[in-house]
């Protein structure tokens, strides 16, 4: 089941900044959020993981095709406890994936997206 994205500006950077919010459940997917402009990039899951619980960060250009993205060491976005990371890769869309969990699963990925000064 998709999940709704909150998408909310930023009280700083003249409104160049947006955080998006989705609440997931174990097994869950986010609806997927588009906004290539912004290009820095920070997630940050919070919450009860229940069970064997694990959140991973997918990217897409096509919005069909989901890949896991990685940090700036290479790593996967992948949690199995609260967390912050930085985005490396810009892709067109970006989503939040539930796998594993049980029944307490109850998680908020939190991005934060910001654009570039011209």
């Amino acid at each position: 089941m998709a999940t709704t994205v909150t998408l909310e500006k930023t009280r700083w950077e003249n409104e160049r900044a947006y955080t998006a919010r989705w609440a997931l459940a174990n097994g869950e997917t986010g609806n997927p959020l588009e906004f290539v402009s912004y290009v820095d990039r920070s997630v940050q899951v919070t919450g009860t993981f229940g069970a064997g619980g694990t959140v991973v960060l997918e990217g897409s250009n096509d919005g069909t095709n989901y890949h896991t993205l990685t940090d700036p060491q290479g790593n996967p976005l992948s949690f199995t406890a609260a967390g912050l990371l930085a985005v490396t890769e810009v892709c067109v869309f970006v989503r939040p994936r539930v796998t594993g969990g049980d029944g307490t699963t109850a998680l908020t990925i939190t991005l934060c997206i910001r654009r570039t000064p011209r």
